[in-house]
């Protein structure tokens, strides 16, 4: 079995869920607000560690951040 994520602009999300049910697949699941979240939140994370792998941005040492607690 294979996983797909997509991401859909609100005012298509009707219209698509509607679609994605009458296809007849076993399983759809929605995530949470906190879900999304999280998952919005661990890709921007990725993103940062891209850039600063391709010398973009500099990221903050371990011992800085928890200087700033």
């Amino acid at each position: 079995m294979q996983r797909v994520v997509i991401d859909i602009p609100d005012n298509k999300y009707n219209f698509f869920m509607e679609l994605v049910n009458n296809l007849g697949f076993k399983k759809v699941k929605q995530l949470s607000k906190k879900q999304k979240e999280f998952v919005d939140d661990l890709q921007h994370s990725l993103e940062q560690v891209k850039q600063h792998q391709e010398g973009k941005i500099k990221l903050q040492s371990a011992k800085d951040f928890l200087n700033e607690l």
